[in-house]
């Protein structure tokens, strides 16, 4: 039976005295999920917030985002430590990126043998692009693990249902959704989403929020997270398609083993095939008719 042990985090971003401090913080949540012989560990959205409180945040925005990126260099050599160190992969969450002048939001999945992948934020929100000029990523990226394929849809993304349609086409049985929102609205389009793409794509769909706030910091002044795994409605899966989920707006971490088994019956014999009978959406949308009445 393939199974894999995933712990998502509600991550509490709090301001921080000293790189060390966040580094603790990060360790310390890898070593919890470890003892519970984890597999996977799953960071939200800009989690790495926190290191702008390292800085003068009275300063514009766009200069502090693009100071943060500066530390992706540290931020990557803590996590790649902690996988190789508890012998796990991490999804972690994201940060800010520079390259060729644009900036990305960016997320690293690491794995203990010291292999590193990307995913850029393909779609960004109004804020991200209007107030922290945020560019958009243009691939996605499937990610070969020794359990099978995995795929990242930052936040926002996961509320475009043909990206986690193209990565279950290609054998995604995993789909991380690290996210960052600072109402309930906000946090429900997410959640929502997410837990439609698990039923349309019979996939489980690991969630990962921050919690707490950085009151002098734009966009996550304020944070409303609830961690969860989610699986297909289906006789085999949990009762309300909700494998584990945290209590609101707490610090802490949901952990769930994934039979993956169950997701590869399903594809093929569940009470619905969804994402099989999906084939047939583009052959109906190409005869769509208009109709006066």
């Amino acid at each position: 039976m393939e199974r894999i042990r995933v712990a998502s985090l509600q991550y509490y971003i709090r301001p921080v005295d000293s790189f060390e401090q966040f580094r603790d913080q990060v360790a310390s949540l890898v070593q919890t999920a470890a003892d519970y012989r984890t597999q996977l560990v799953v960071f939200p959205e800009y989690f790495t917030c926190q290191l702008l409180t390292l800085g003068d945040v009275k300063q514009p925005i766009t200069e502090q985002i693009r100071r943060l990126a500066e530390q992706v260099p540290r931020y990557q050599e803590v996590l790649a430590e902690q996988a190789r160190l508890h012998g796990v992969y991490i999804v972690g969450g994201s940060i800010p990126v520079v390259r060729d002048g644009n900036v990305y939001n960016c997320c690293f999945v690491f794995s203990p043998q010291g292999l590193v992948g990307e995913q850029a934020k393909l779609h960004t929100t109004r804020w991200e692009s209007e107030d922290w000029h945020i560019s958009q990523g243009e691939r996605l990226r499937i990610f070969e693990t020794p359990w099978g394929r995995m795929a990242v849809n930052i936040c926002y993304d996961v509320e475009f249902p043909e990206i986690a349609r193209v990565a279950a086409r290609q054998g995604a049985e995993v789909l991380v959704v690290p996210s960052c929102t600072d109402d309930r609205q906000g946090f429900l389009r997410v959640r929502y989403c997410a837990q439609a793409r698990a039923i349309e794509n019979q996939m489980y769909v690991v969630h990962s929020g921050t919690v707490g706030s950085l009151p002098m910091v734009p966009a996550v002044s304020l944070n409303y997270g609830q961690a969860s795994i989610l699986t297909p409605s289906d006789f085999s899966f949990a009762r309300d398609g909700i494998l584990a989920e945290g209590v609101p707006n707490q610090e802490s971490m949901v952990i769930g083993d994934l039979n993956l088994d169950l997701i590869r019956e399903s594809r093929e014999r569940g009470t619905v095939l969804p994402l099989r009978d999906s084939q047939r959406t583009a052959e109906v949308l190409a005869h769509t008719d208009q109709v006066t009445l």
